[in-house]
């Protein structure tokens, strides 16, 4: 006969009671954005694709930082959270950037094994880091997916200023290395881990969103 004590350790949380959790929370604002930067990918409006991917990414940093800052998180908790991010970032970071080749290129089929790599770079890169986390020196084995978007966006400002041709190849070549970059073994910093870079994420994505913004105009 189990005691109240050993009976209470044994039931498990109801599923949805973990999206009380501010930091999943955050991270759910950010598949939003990824469903938004999707959407509009699709239709073809990149810039406003653009703004949706770079919110993303800075509430997936902000999801770190305030899990940081919560006192009182049970380990479950924080196992459950570990694992959302997971998912999340596969859709943010993997789904979404191929989604976005194939639809620049208006859906063409000889776009699809670049989109593939894209998505594959990144299951391998999150099923590699999931197994064996950092490094030693507390680093990334590999370019952290993220960074595939802020880059991306950054690159994305030269449509419209160098022809379109030349544009979509700097845009290909510049995805194919970020996914060369993905599942290589550079050891790169966890830049999400710093307060201060996450401040500077803020500037970067309201610059970044204040110039798509225009451009929607």
């Amino acid at each position: 006969m189990l005691t109240s004590t050993e009976e209470s350790k044994t039931v498990q949380p109801a599923i949805i009671s973990y999206v009380k959790d501010l930091p999943n929370l955050c991270s759910l604002a950010g598949l939003f954005c990824t469903l938004l930067a999707i959407y509009f990918s699709i239709l073809g409006v990149f810039h406003a694709a653009m703004i949706g991917m770079i919110w993303a990414v800075a509430f997936d940093w902000a999801d770190g930082l305030v899990a940081r800052k919560m006192k009182g998180r049970t380990g479950h908790d924080r196992m459950f959270g570990g694992q959302l991010d997971l998912v999340i970032d596969i859709v943010s970071y993997g789904v979404t950037p191929a989604v976005l080749l194939l639809s620049y290129g208006e859906f063409d089929p000889k776009f699809l094994p670049l989109a593939f790599i894209m998505l594959a770079a990144s299951a391998i890169r999150l099923s590699y880091f999931s197994t064996f986390g950092l490094s030693g020196e507390s680093k990334y084995t590999g370019l952290a997916l993220d960074n595939n978007s802020i880059i991306l966006v950054f690159v994305f400002l030269l449509e419209g200023i160098l022809p379109s041709h030349i544009f979509a190849l700097v845009f290909y070549l510049s995805a194919l290395s970020l996914a060369a970059l993905n599942v290589s073994q550079i050891k790169t910093p966890k830049l999400s881990g710093n307060p201060r870079n996450v401040y500077l994420l803020a500037l970067y994505t309201l610059g970044i969103t204040a110039i798509y913004s225009w451009k929607l105009l």
